[in-house]
């Protein structure tokens, strides 16, 4: 009997563990559409809409960011040449793909850009129940060695409808941070 108890004990606690470990890998697949109202953006974003489409695997995460601005304002200094002043969508690269390994490994990509290619060094990882992406890219410029640097917090709803993301950026112009709130299309 003692043998039977022991065996279901065991059954079932490997039961919870992978129930705890399914639970730590929250999926965050699907198009994601900002809702302004909730979010808190930096005034520096300009952010008029923005859409995230993310396809997630037990291996990787691929993040698809859609973003439209707001016009700049007619009294705004010009941007720097080659540069719109504030173009980039999620982890400040602008639009388009980037895609992350969730083994806590960085990612060493090359993206092409306005002043051709920039490296980029990614990690992605889970930690206390929410994601945390990573960007870093370091180009030569004419003001010398210049680092842009993005970090996120992903955090879901326990419905699973509400995404925020928490993003900290620092580039040569200072640091920003953002609170952005995803709504499940």
């Amino acid at each position: 009997m003692k043998k039977v108890n022991f065996v279901f004990a065991a059954m079932l606690s490997l039961t919870a563990f992978a129930f705890a470990s399914n639970a730590q890998t929250t999926d965050y697949s699907g198009t994601w559409t900002l809702d302004a109202t909730k979010s808190k953006l930096d005034e520096r974003m300009r952010v008029e809409s923005m859409t995230l489409t993310v396809a997630q695997t037990a291996k990787d995460i691929s993040v698809t960011t859609e973003t439209k601005r707001m016009p700049r304002p007619a009294d705004a200094p010009a941007p720097p040449a080659g540069r719109d002043g504030g173009r980039g969508g999620m982890m400040g690269a602008g639009d388009g793909t980037t895609k992350y390994s969730l083994d806590g490994k960085e990612t060493k990509i090359e993206i092409d850009g306005p002043m051709g290619k920039t490296p980029q060094v990614l990690t992605a990882k889970s930690e206390g129940g929410k994601l945390m992406l990573s960007k870093s890219s370091t180009v030569s410029s004419p003001m010398g060695e210049v680092t842009i640097s993005t970090k996120e917090a992903w955090s879901m709803s326990g419905d699973g409808k509400t995404l925020t993301v928490v993003r900290d950026q620092t580039t040569p112009r200072g640091s920003t941070s953002s609170t952005m709130v995803f709504v499940k299309k």
